[in-house]
């Protein structure tokens, strides 16, 4: 038994037309790291405050356990939470703040101290314990939260964005530091964040949100490697996308101009329905036109520009395929390098080759 399950959860505000979540039905399992990620307003901090009992459902049922909990209020479900703006208490020094939780909960002064100083020490701020919030860099006070979430031992920690006030160092630096607790610690974690980066760095599994309903759930791996509809290959990662028509009998893709194009078709489909073929920038191979890779599919394109991005080139190229916005060409891009091969200068007509296992048509 998964030690939560959401079943059939809808999350209905009074005057909004769509429901925030939709008949969400979503098992975590016991020690699992699930990340709910997703573009703004597509349910996943609904979700987590349905979880966290902050919100109550309009349908469906949660459990914990095996037990329904969308009566329970929040501090009787045994769940720490880390919020996006930290909520420390000013007034308080930092043993204080992760004291708090105890002191709810009516825990002995003994019992309190031995538990704020393993807390405190499973982040690495025993010495800060006299200090007041304001005098704490941002990564430190974020600490705090996380111990003041930790300190009564949650069967489950959630967490709603709380990275993204941090600038991009110190925001790599707490993901490890996050990483590396729920290793250690083997609690059960739920993780709020609109960053693909972020959530392929710190999950078991990912739960990919859209209009309120997930388009998919599994590892990052998989997720990148297999996703399961043009959204969720162009959410995750980048992508490169060219619409046509299935071609049933001789391939996966004929484009408006005729070429066929073979991939790993995502679901079977009659010939002639509409379709969008996505490969990945990185399994572009480049050349010069005339120097055509020696692949399956091969299409025509003219070098936009090369941008240097240190361990990579980034190529932006206009197709000779295909329609895009405007009646134009769709642009394309290609990860390349480190070095930039001879003749790809600006304005140049190259030669882009994918293998077929490399791409999808959906």
């Amino acid at each position: 038994m998964a030690l939560i399950e959401f079943e059939g959860v809808c999350k209905r505000y009074p005057g909004s037309a769509a429901p925030a979540v939709d008949d969400l039905n979503l098992h975590v399992e016991a020690g699992e790291f699930l990340t709910l990620l997703g573009p703004s307003g597509s349910g996943k901090t609904t979700t987590l405050m349905l979880l966290a009992g902050f919100e109550a459902p309009s349908a469906g049922t949660i459990r914990l356990d095996g037990l329904p909990i969308e009566a329970l209020p929040p501090h009787r479900r045994n769940m720490g939470v880390v919020f996006q703006s930290y909520s420390l208490f000013p007034h308080m020094t930092v043993e204080q703040n992760v004291a708090f939780p105890l002191s709810v909960r009516k825990t002995s002064a003994a019992a309190a101290r031995e538990k704020v100083a393993a807390a405190l020490d499973k982040v690495r701020l025993r010495e800060y314990a006299r200090r007041k919030p304001q005098q704490l860099s941002g990564g430190q006070q974020q600490r705090v939260a996380l111990a003041r979430a930790l300190v009564f031992e949650p069967r489950v920690v959630l967490m709603d964005e709380p990275l993204s006030a941090l600038d991009k160092k110190l925001r790599e630096e707490m993901q490890l530091e996050i990483r590396r607790l729920h290793r250690e610690l083997g609690v059960t974690m739920v993780f709020v964040t609109h960053d693909q980066a972020e959530a392929r760095t710190l999950s078991d599994r990912v739960a990919l949100f859209n209009q309120g309903r997930i388009e998919q759930i599994a590892s990052p791996k998989e997720l990148y490697e297999r996703p399961c509809n043009p959204f969720v290959a162009g959410f995750i990662g980048d992508n490169n996308m060219l619409r046509g028509a299935r071609d049933a009998e001789r391939g996966c893709l004929r484009t408006a101009r005729g070429a066929l194009l073979r991939a790993r078709c995502a679901a079977p489909a009659r010939g002639g329905d509409d379709a969008i073929l996505c490969v990945r920038p990185e399994s572009l191979q480049v050349a010069a036109d005339g120097n055509g890779p020696p692949t399956e599919n091969r299409l025509d394109a003219t070098l936009v520009y090369a941008i240097h991005q240190g361990d990579h080139w980034r190529l932006v190229m206009q197709l000779h395929e295909g329609d895009g916005a405007g009646g134009r060409a769709p642009e394309w891009f290609a990860k390349i390098g480190p070095a930039l091969p001879a003749g790809l200068d600006r304005g140049r007509r190259v030669s882009l080759g994918f293998r077929a296992d490399d791409a999808w048509v959906y």
